[in-house]
């Protein structure tokens, strides 16, 4: 099985977690919801799997390039 860390592209917080490790995604399920200048962009699964960690939680700040979730398919 692939692991995959999905990284942010953008420097923000966490506004919102939408999966919980161990839900399914496929690709382009959002994963959670960053908030940058007042705007709110989806962190996407790149990949058809399942969650196996999330590296942040709501209300983080996170940096551009950061891995915010693992995810095995």
């Amino acid at each position: 099985m692939a692991r995959k860390e999905v990284k942010s592209e953008i420097a923000g917080s966490v506004w919102k977690i939408v999966k919980q490790p161990g839900e399914s995604v496929t690709d382009d399920d959002p994963l959670m919801i960053l908030e940058s200048m007042k705007m709110e962009i989806p962190v996407l699964a790149e990949m058809k799997g399942t969650v196996v960690e999330l590296l942040v939680k709501e209300g983080d700040a996170v940096a551009e390039g950061q891995a915010l979730a693992i995810l095995e398919g």
